[in-house]
This record gives structure tokens, sequence and C-alpha cells, in this order.
């Protein structure tokens, strides 16, 4: 008698397409039929790696050191060097032999986190809309999601007294993400300290996905999770290079917080990877010991484009705020679209690529998120196109 042959694991079979690489394939159809598509889809920053860091990568990658295997956790000098840009940037301590672990940028971290902390059975408390691998990798270890939903009403946060006991009972783990993908929205210091005390309360790890914190405006300086009183008993904060530097493509990025925990992925990522490539960390190094000027000047493009996206979808009909911080544009779908057919729409109609809320999540129906990352030509002639849109 034969076995019967599945064609892959179970595990899968929860997980839905990868959002982005969903919408990839549609753009890469329409531009094979001869559609000048101008994507503003993926938050993937169009402005250069500084050449600084460039160059230091460059010298390092010509090194035959930095070209065997490297440390499983990170070069000595890269973990001093995130610790200097945290206490720097935040007055916050960390230990860099104990709490701070180099990633393949953080979704490598985001993604591994709950098979190091879960067991199957346990929940972990996800938002949505978010960051789709928050359910994946908790779906991936066998946990159970349980969505936190982020409301205009509720400013975009989630409403911690919604959580019922007995969830919160079960929960090892909360995801939270501010500023916030897809939505852009902010958190002050007062609902993160509620948010460190509901996870205090009921022992659940808070998860904080952080790459966006140097993204902002105006002045405005998001809060790291170690600011918070309390935060690093039950905390872990997640980082990347790749929308402060502009460099997504290299992969580097960390985790850091309780030293257990820590420890924990990183007794993980011991049998899953085999560390990043030193010349990265070394260009990394020099990334975050160099200053904040070319972050600064990115930003201020952000802004202007912000401001340009704004005044066109105010024009016709919106009524929007540039945000505090991240590249997003969050708005809602004109009445009578779903978030999928108004992309579709737009995509088809004018050949401007944007994400449908719903790829978020189901609480994102009616939204869609419009990136400002996008040269300012092709930006400028985006508008110009959505100016045209019959709606």
């Amino acid at each position: 008698m034969s076995k019967t042959v599945h064609p892959g694991a179970s595990r899968l079979s929860k997980i839905p397409p990868y959002l982005f690489a969903e919408i990839d394939r549609k753009v890469q159809e329409k531009k094979r039929a001869g559609v000048d598509v101008i994507s503003l889809g993926i938050g993937d920053p169009d402005l250069p790696t500084p050449q600084r860091i460039v160059h230091v990568l460059q010298e390092a990658a010509a090194d035959p050191a930095n070209h065997r295997y490297a440390s499983y956790f990170g070069l000595a000098e890269l973990r001093q060097a995130i610790a200097d840009w945290y206490g720097n940037r935040s007055g916050v301590t960390l230990d860099p032999t104990t709490e701070i672990l180099p990633t393949l940028g953080s979704k490598d971290g985001i993604a591994h986190v709950p098979l190091a902390l879960v067991d199957p059975g346990d929940i972990v408390l996800a938002p949505d809309p978010g960051y789709t691998v928050y359910v994946t990798g908790a779906l991936m270890a066998g946990a159970e999601p349980h969505i936190m939903p982020l409301t205009a009403g509720n400013h975009w946060l989630p409403d911690l007294d919604a959580i019922p006991d007995r969830v919160a009972q079960r929960a090892r783990l909360m995801w939270l993400n501010y500023p916030n993908n897809p939505t852009a929205a902010v958190a002050d210091r007062d609902f993160l300290e509620r948010a460190v005390a509901f996870c205090r309360r009921h022992d659940i790890i808070l998860c904080h996905d952080a790459p966006y914190s140097e993204i902002a405006f105006d002045g405005y300086r998001p809060l790291t999770l170690f600011e918070i009183p309390g935060a690093k008993e039950i905390g872990l904060e997640f980082h990347s290079l790749s929308k402060t530097f502009n460099m997504t493509g290299w992969r580097i990025g960390w985790v850091c917080g309780r030293a257990d925990l820590v420890g924990l992925i990183g007794q993980l990522k011991t049998n899953i990877d085999s560390g990043i490539f030193q010349a990265v960390q070394w260009a990394a190094i020099e990334a975050l010991s160099g200053g904040d000027q070319e972050t600064r000047a990115a930003c201020d493009v952000y802004a202007r484009r912000h401001r340009l996206v704004a005044d066109t979808l105010n024009d016709l009909g919106w009524s929007i705020k540039p945000p505090r911080a991240t590249f997003y544009v969050w708005a809602p779908v004109p009445d009578g679209y779903d978030s999928i057919g108004f992309a579709s729409r737009v995509l088809d109609e004018v050949g401007v690529n944007i994400t449908p809320g719903v790829g978020f999540g189901a609480h994102g129906e009616g939204y869609f998120r419009l990136s400002v990352t996008a040269p300012d030509a092709r930006l400028e002639e985006a508008m110009a196109r959505m100016r045209k849109l019959k709606l």
C-alpha cells in the first residue's frame, strides 16, 4: 500500500502567498505587456546607500579575512557600534555581549522569534493591519495568532483593554510596530507605557518592530522601546539599517533586549544560518558610527514628497495630512470600491501600482498604502496620472 505523497508541509497551507511577491508578479505582467508602470507599492528607498558606507564595503570585500565564515553572533565591533548608537540616540544602555544579536535584516529576526520563544498552541498577539510576517511567523511555529485590530477611531493603536483575559493568559508574544507600517501612525509615551504594563502583568514578551524609527519629520523623534521604564524586563526590539541608510538589499539588522531571550534567538539561528558576510558588517559599523546627516537629508526628501502626494489626493477629494514618520501614505479608498478593486483600477487605468490595504490583514480593508520611495520625477508623473483617474 503506497503512502500518499503531499507536495509540501501542511503548515504552509495556512500561509497565504506573500503579499509583495503577488504584487510584483502582477506588475511584471503589466510591464511585459508594454505598460510603463510606476510602482509606489513597496517601501524600498530609491535613494542610494551613502558612499562612505559603500566604500567601506568595497574595501572590506577585497580583504580575504572577510571571505571566511563569520561569527554566528556578529562581530564584537558591530555589537558595540549598535550599543553605542542606542546610547547616543536614546540614552539606553545595552550589553553588546548578551543583549544584542545582529540578524540578516529585521525580517530574519521577526520570522524566527516565534520558533525560538513560542510553543505550539501558544497565542501571539498581532496587529491588523500589520506586517504580514507577524502572523505567518506565528503560524510556522504552530502558534495561534490573535488579531489586535487597528482602527482610525483609536489612532491606529491596538485597544489593549479589548484583549480578553483568557487570551492574555495564553499569550506568549505581542507585536507592536511604531512608527507603523502600513498606517504611518506613531505611538506616544503613554501608550507604550500601558503596553509595557500590560505585558508585564500577563507575562507576555513585548516585541517592538522599529525599522522606521529614524524616518521622521518636523523634529519628531519616535521613542525606542527601552526608553520606557521596565521594558527591557519583558521586551525585545528589532531594528534594520534598510530604511535608515537605504540598505534594503544589504540584509543587516538586529534584535536587542532581554539577554536570555536574545540568547534563545541566537541558539536557534546557529542552526539556521552561518552569520552575516563580514564585509557587510564592517559597512554597518561605518553606517552606525558616521552620524545621521544622510538620514536627515533623506527625510527632507520624503517630507517634500509627502506634501506632493497629500496635495494631489486632497485636490481629488481626499482629506489627508502628511504623516509624522515613515515613507507611507495610508488613505481610504473611494466609495464603491474595496481595496483590491481600487488598486487594480489604478494599475489598469493609469499604470500606478499601490498596495491594497486588505493585504495587511482584514482590518486594512477599505484603505490603500502608497510609498513615496520613487524618484521625484516618477512620483510627480504618478501624481499627474492619478489626477486623470475617473472616480
